[in-house]
C-alpha cells in the first residue's frame, strides 16, 4: 500500500488535517516552484521565448493524463464555472426538454442552467437527495421517469460534496445515451483519486480544479470537451485560440479561425507564470502514485475512521454508495458546530456541510491522524 506521503508537506506533526475536500495543502516541491515563478515573473525579460507554452502543453498533459483524454482535447480554464459556462454557450438544448441536476449539488453544475432555463425554454429537474445516500439508483429513476418530458443533459457531480455520495458515471452515461441526452461531469471530487477514462465514459464536458485532490493552486482548472462539440464558440475571442494571430507575424491576422480542437476555449490570460506550473507538479504526482494506489491508501483511512466509530452515536452513511475517500458523519444528539470546534482546539480539522461533518483524508494523512480523530470525536460526542 502506498504509504502516507507526509514528508513531502509541510504539515507539523500535531495536525491532522482532514479536510482536502475544501482545499488541500501543497507540497513542498510546489512551494519552490511558486517562489521560483515569482521571481520569474518579477524579471520577465529572461524568459525564454517559448517558456509559456511550455508551461500550457506541461499543464495540458498533465491534466489529460489524469483523465486519460488527448492533450487536445483539454482546455486550460480558470474554475470549474468557467467550464460549466463553456458548455452552456456550446450545447443547444431543445425547448420544452428537461436538465437534471442534483439535489444540494455544489453551484458550479447547477446555476448555468438555472439562469439559462427560462430564456431557452428547459426546465430543471432536481434529483432528490436519497435517504440511502444511492444518488446513482436516483438519477437512473429520474432519466426513466414516465410521462417526463424529453431529457436533453444531465449536469452532475461525481462525488457529491456534501454527502460524499459516489455515482456510478457509466450507468448513467449508458442510460442517458439512448436518449440522445448530453452529460456534464463536475468531476471536483473524484479526478486524481478515482480511475478516470473519458474514452470510455464520453461525457460531453468533464471538469475540474486542482485546488482540491490534485494539490495544487486556486485560480487552475481543466475542461475535456468532446470532439462533437469543438467547433463551437468559446467564451473569450483569444489570439491563441485562433490559427494564426501573433504578434511576430509580419501580418496580425493572418488566420482568425478557430483552433480546430479544444484549445480554442482556452481563458484568456491563461499565461499564469506563477500557478501553471503549480498545477502541473500537483498533477504529476497523482499520476505518480497512481488513482489504484491512491484510493486504496484513502479507503483504508475511511474504513479505519468508520470502524473506530462503532461504539460512538455518529451516524455513518452504507460504504457501498459513498465515495472511497469521503466520510460524512451525522450526530443527531450534538451540535455539529460544537464538535468541530472541540476538534479544531486540539488542531483536528474537518469542515461541516449541510448538516454534517465531512472528513476527507489525503495522502499526507496516516493512521496516527484517524486514530486521534477517532478518539477526540468520541469524547465530544460521549
Amino acid at each position: 500500500m502506498l504509504p502516507s506521503q507526509r514528508a513531502l508537506f509541510d504539515i507539523p506533526p500535531e495536525v491532522a488535517y482532514l479536510n482536502a475536500a475544501a482545499w488541500s495543502p501543497l507540497p513542498r516541491a510546489t512551494l519552490e516552484a511558486a517562489r521560483d515563478a515569482v521571481s520569474r515573473k518579477a524579471q520577465p525579460w529572461k524568459l525564454a521565448a517559448g517558456f509559456a507554452e511550455m508551461q500550457h502543453a506541461r499543464a495540458r498533459a498533465a491534466a489529460a493524463m489524469l483523465i486519460g483524454a488527448d492533450p487536445h482535447d483539454v482546455a486550460l480554464v480558470s474554475s470549474v464555472s468557467y467550464g460549466v459556462a463553456i458548455a452552456g454557450k456550446v450545447l443547444a438544448l431543445a425547448r420544452g426538454s428537461r436538465v437534471l441536476v442534483l439535489e444540494n449539488d455544489h453551484t458550479s453544475p447547477v446555476l448555468e442552467w438555472i439562469t439559462r432555463a427560462a430564456a431557452q425554454g428547459f426546465t430543471i429537474e432536481t434529483v432528490p437527495q436519497p435517504a440511502d445516500g444511492d444518488w446513482t439508483s436516483a438519477v437512473l429513476e429520474a432519466i426513466d421517469r414516465p410521462g417526463a418530458a424529453p431529457l436533453s443533459l444531465a449536469s452532475i457531480s461525481s462525488v457529491h460534496w456534501s454527502d460524499g455520495g459516489l455515482l456510478d458515471l457509466q450507468k448513467i452515461r449508458d442510460a442517458l445515451r439512448p436518449r440522445g441526452a448530453a452529460l456534464l461531469v463536475d468531476a471536483t471530487h473524484s479526478v486524481g483519486v478515482i480511475a478516470t477514462d473519458v474514452k470510455t465514459l464520453d461525457p460531453d464536458f468533464l471538469v475540474f480544479p486542482t485546488y482540491k485532490w490534485l494539490l495544487g493552486p486556486y485560480g487552475r482548472a481543466f475542461v475535456y470537451v468532446a470532439k462533437r462539440h469543438q467547433d463551437g464558440v468559446p467564451l473569450e475571442q483569444t489570439a491563441f485560440g485562433r490559427r494564426d494571430v501573433k504578434a511576430e507575424n509580419p501580418i496580425y491576422f493572418a488566420d482568425t479561425r478557430y483552433l480546430a480542437d479544444a484549445r480554442r476555449f482556452d481563458m484568456g490570460e491563461r499565461d499564469h507564470f506563477i500557478s501553471m506550473e503549480m498545477a502541473a507538479i500537483g498533477m504529476e504526482m497523482m499520476a505518480s502514485w497512481g488513482t489504484g494506489a491512491v484510493v486504496a491508501r484513502l479507503s483504508a483511512l475511511t474504513r479505519r475512521m468508520s470502524c473506530g466509530l462503532t461504539s460512538s452515536n455518529a451516524l455513518r452513511p452504507d460504504d457501498r454508495f459513498r465515495a472511497p475517500h469521503i466520510l460524512c458523519l451525522r450526530f443527531p444528539n450534538c451540535s455539529l458546530g460544537e464538535v468541530i470546534a472541540k476538534l479544531a482546539h486540539t488542531q483536528i480539522y474537518v469542515a461541516p456541510r449541510l448538516g454534517r461533518m465531512r472528513i476527507s483524508p489525503h495522502v499526507y494523512n496516516d493512521e496516527s491522524d484517524v486514530d486521534r480523530f477517532v478518539t477526540m470525536v468520541t469524547r465530544a460526542t460521549a
